[in-house]
């Protein structure tokens, strides 16, 4: 099958083959017809399938009447509205609407927190045919009445799992409610959990539901594998599999963000390449770093499961868990960033005795083992660890220095003591600062009558103001 088949207009089958594809994916293939029927859709697949192209190709085709050249704001309503969880997935759903629509006459922007609200504001105020947005931002612009929905006709929600597991369903909810009653609804996600069943039955209007693989399955083109190592060697472990392996696109999960940072920094130290990115760096510094790991000024990204949704890589070959996430969909969701468009993928977890809980969930859903190695097996990884150490001990950090025990103060040995004795600090007057002082008993009297007489207190006056007496007596 061709995206000919699929009843695509021309300018939408130049710009795919534009972007050198030939064929749709499975679920492409099952979504597109349904879209543009006109349909309410539930679509699940795994995660890289196409998901973004299954939506976004029959949403501009379905508006593609409304394309016009006009610079009135008044011919660019807001017909089409795209909400995403992160920044990230944002950003990406932005591209593909602006790459897949660029032959037609149709405007579309992107809106998202971490960022100015002004130039936002401007692009939105001289119209927009299709806006991808985040829920908060979205909000502040309604708050701000920099646009309005009066006239959506499809609403899409990427993700719509995540979106709830980060709280935005009131957010989602208070959306829904700006936007006419008469819509195409559709969701797409990896997975769909019950809550989210529940909040389709809500939304949409006899929705059709689109599965192309088991649900919350990853791809199948990613080899699983399990390193079980204490939490204090996965650092000497990861550093050791970057190396040997020579791996020179590596994505790292942690569940932190404090941790991201430090693990960035000690492989820094180590010689390797690494960068940061999670909810705290500002949207420039988010941007930076996703622009120079797919580059390859980066070897190592390591990012909290923020980055699990929306980053698009082209050929991603490792992902390595260095914490197992708390909820085993996120492990779907952090595996999915390799074994993309048909491409290979491994997925490595560094497994410590606490997290075995964690794993034996994530096994449940995956109806599967992964395979399992330990550390201790490969005296190439013990090398690599003894080294580690050996290096960290050549440069202690300044809690380790503080750990140390200090010299001791005990008095140095007779062999220790110069030969020479040190000078004595002598005054004029005879006194030897160098010993201790210890008055003569002889110099008591001595000193007791040489010393002047003292003077005797004069009886002054006292001031009147004062409430005292002014003394008359005469001499």
């Amino acid at each position: 099958m061709s995206f000919a088949d699929l009843n695509l207009i021309p300018e939408l089958q130049r710009a795919v083959a534009d972007e050198g594809y030939s064929e749709p994916t499975p679920i492409q293939a099952k979504a597109i017809p349904a879209v543009l029927e006109r349909r309410d859709i539930m679509g699940c697949a795994q995660t890289g399938t196409g998901k973004t192209a299954g939506f976004t190709l029959p949403m501009l085709q379905l508006l593609a009447p409304y394309a016009n050249s006009s610079p009135s704001p008044a011919r660019h309503p807001v017909r089409a509205l795209v909400l995403t969880p992160t920044r990230e997935l944002a950003a990406q759903v932005s591209d593909s609407v602006k790459a897949y629509g660029k032959f037609l006459k149709l405007r579309s922007t992107v809106v998202y927190g971490g960022v100015d609200m002004p130039p936002q504001t401007k692009i939105l105020r001289e119209g927009v045919d299709i806006l991808v947005a985040t829920p908060g931002r979205l909000l502040d612009h309604v708050q701000q009445k920099s646009v309005s929905l009066g006239q959506v006709e499809i609403v899409v929600m990427d993700e719509a799992d995540r979106m709830l597991d980060m709280g935005f369903l009131p957010d989602i909810r208070r959306i829904l409610a700006l936007l006419p009653t008469q819509r195409q609804s559709l969701l797409f996600s990896a997975t769909f959990s019950e809550e989210i069943k529940k909040l389709a039955n809500q939304m949409l209007r006899s929705p059709t539901l689109i599965e192309v693989a088991r649900r919350n399955a990853p791809a199948d083109l990613v080899k699983h594998q399990v390193f079980e190592t204490p939490a204090s060697r996965k650092h000497a472990v990861l550093a050791n599999l970057i190396r040997s392996r020579e791996m020179k696109q590596v994505l790292v999960f942690l569940r932190m963000k404090r941790d991201c940072n430090k693990l960035a920094r000690d492989l820094m130290r180590d010689g390797i390449n690494a960068t940061a990115i999670h909810s705290d760096r500002t949207q420039a510094e988010r941007e930076q770093a996703l622009t120079d790991f797919k580059e390859g000024r980066s070897t190592v990204l390591v990012a909290t499961d923020i980055a699990a949704r929306g980053i698009d890589i082209e050929e991603l070959p490792f992902v390595i868990n260095y914490e197992l996430p708390y909820t085993p969909e996120d492990y779907v969701h952090r595996i999915g960033r390799t074994g993309r468009a048909g491409m290979p993928g491994e997925a490595i977890s560094l497994v410590c005795p606490d997290e075995m809980r964690l794993l034996a969930d994530i096994e449940k859903l995956l109806k599967r083992a992964i395979p399992r190695q330990s550390v201790e097996e490969g005296a190439a990884d013990l090398e690599a660890e003894r080294e580690y150490e050996r290096s960290r001990e050549s440069r202690p950090r300044r809690e380790d220095r503080e750990k140390e025990p200090r010299r001791s103060t005990a008095p140095a040995t007779a062999a220790a003591i110069p030969a020479t004795k040190p000078r004595p600090q002598v005054a004029a007057d005879g006194f030897d600062f160098s010993k201790p002082y210890e008055p003569a008993s002889g110099t008591t009297s001595a000193t007791t009558t040489s010393s002047p007489p003292q003077r005797s207190r004069v009886n002054r006056p006292q001031a009147a103001l004062l409430g005292g007496f002014v003394s008359r007596d005469k001499k």
